[in-house]
């Protein structure tokens, strides 16, 4: 163990000493923890990263109306206009690249449930489908389905390497819960978890709050965590070793994902994009999501508070909103832009600050829990990198085919279990539909295994009536 002079002088250099002022009262194990806890602070950035903090907390607020434009028509490519032949054209380049193992999927899956009342990490729940399936096991599948799909085009078996970032919380849960379940039939070797990183919480005056007597306040750093993690955790030299180009990122918690959409990745690749972004049309002019837009000549995501209701409210010549381009967490990369975020950018990606009510110790030693804010944590987010590429696009896509997030309990009425069921149940009634089937009543599921998106259903479904609930599992046409 290092010993106390040894610790102080080095916290000294960057006034953080304070957080050894119960080092006599502590015993040898809660020294170990302390001085843990420091040495995985960075002390040569903490200064730096509270001095950036502070300067984007006094930016909040700013209305960014006079140096924002939308994205230029010739950036964005819309699904509902845009012809089959073309979507045909990308998606057929999509699959390609998954036969040749160039692609994977990072996900974002560091929440837990909390706020739908469940304890485990968010990807383990059941919304309640027919299946009973959880968000982890439904996304699984559907890279499943993709393999197959991909070797039918091209007639080689591609694999789709899956890297998972989970928090501190989740990690352990997260693994048990692959291996009970086998990996849903992935190859274990390509499903690979690692950590997102956490940042100190500070007071007011720039000094890291003790926790406890003995531990460091910290808490994660946002999902734009993940290109520092990806690096720390040696993913990005494992994608190096696997020849993978390309990468489709997404949170977990869209139950109608198109995880690794190869439309989306066949298009990025035609365009030659090293970072693109899935919108959806703004439902309304208020609708408080960010919107994806340029500033100053470079792409952000501009968050709804930051524009003024008349900005919001502006409109092209054919009635659409002028600032339509809803961000939802939905993105993709070349794995050379991810190296080149890794290597450089990282260190200057926006830090986005809140101010919390943070638990503390007293100078009595006691923890208490304030009750109004007392510190500021610090978060990255993942959209952040968008001003650093050298082409970005965008593919605006159809909501209800591909949005439909899960943050609340159903008493919240929306974002909440019951709407991701409905939403899904509507998409897959569709899809029979499309396919000549008729379905009477609302309950409606088709496993990935039997279809991805949609395709190669007629076969099952042509001519033929279907009563809810219908669960279409296997090409063996069933219900419940």
């Amino acid at each position: 163990m290092t010993d106390y002079q040894t610790l102080h002088t080095r916290l000294a250099q960057v006034g953080q000493e304070h957080l050894l002022k119960f080092w006599p009262e502590l015993t040898t194990d809660e020294r170990s923890a302390l001085e843990r806890d420091i040495n995985e602070l960075n002390l040569n950035e903490i200064k730096m990263y509270f001095d950036r903090a502070t300067i984007s907390m006094n930016e909040n607020g700013i209305k960014l109306d006079d140096r924002l434009q939308p994205i230029p028509d010739d950036q964005i490519l819309s699904i509902a206009r845009t012809s089959e032949d073309k979507l045909n054209s990308y998606r057929e380049e999509g699959l390609q690249q998954i036969s040749d193992g160039r692609v994977a999927v990072l996900l974002m899956a560091g929440g837990q449930g909390t706020r739908l009342g469940f304890d485990q990490p968010k990807g383990m729940y059941d919304v309640g489908l027919e299946s009973h399936k959880t968000l982890f096991r439904i996304q699984a599948e559907r890279i499943l389905k993709l393999g197959q799909l991909a070797e039918e085009l091209t007639g080689k078996r591609g694999h789709i390497v899956w890297y998972i970032m989970t928090s501190e919380h989740t990690k352990q849960p997260t693994l048990a819960y692959f291996e009970a379940n086998n990996y849903f039939g992935l190859q274990e070797e390509n499903v690979l978890l690692f950590e997102q990183g956490s940042l100190p919480c500070f007071d007011y005056d720039g000094r890291i709050i003790l926790d406890e007597k003995h531990r460091v306040s910290r808490s994660p750093d946002g999902n734009g965590g993940i290109y520092r993690a990806m690096q720390v955790s040696g993913i990005l030299d494992d994608m190096q070793q696997r020849g993978i180009r390309y990468l489709h990122a997404h949170s977990v918690d869209n139950i109608l994902i198109k995880v690794a959409d190869p439309v989306f990745i066949g298009y990025c690749a035609q365009e030659k994009a090293d970072c693109a972004a899935k919108v959806v049309e703004k439902s309304a002019p208020n609708e408080a999501v960010g919107v994806v837009a340029i500033v100053d000549g470079k792409y952000q995501v501009v968050e709804y508070s930051e524009i003024s209701a008349k900005t919001a409210e502006m409109r092209n010549s054919d009635g659409r909103l002028t600032f339509s381009a809803g961000n939802i967490c939905n993105h993709f990369f070349t794995a050379d832009f991810l190296q080149k975020i890794g290597s450089t950018y990282e260190r200057e990606l926006k830090l986005h600050v809140a101010k919390k009510k943070i638990p503390f110790v007293d100078n009595a030693g006691k923890r208490l829990t304030p009750d109004k804010p007392n510190g500021i944590k610090i978060e990255k987010f993942v959209f952040d990198v968008f001003e650093f590429a050298e082409k970005f696009v965008a593919m605006e896509v159809p909501r209800e085919e591909e949005f439909s997030a899960l943050k609340n309990a159903d008493a919240a009425g929306k974002d909440c279990p019951s709407t991701a069921r409905a939403d899904l149940h509507r998409l897959h009634r569709k899809y029979i539909e499309n396919a000549g089937g008729i379905v009477h009543g609302d309950i409606c599921e088709i496993a990935p295994s039997v279809s991805y998106a949609g395709e190669n259903l007629a076969h099952l479904v042509e001519g033929k009536s279907f009563s809810s609930p219908v669960y279409l599992r296997d090409s063996l046409q069933g219900h419940l």
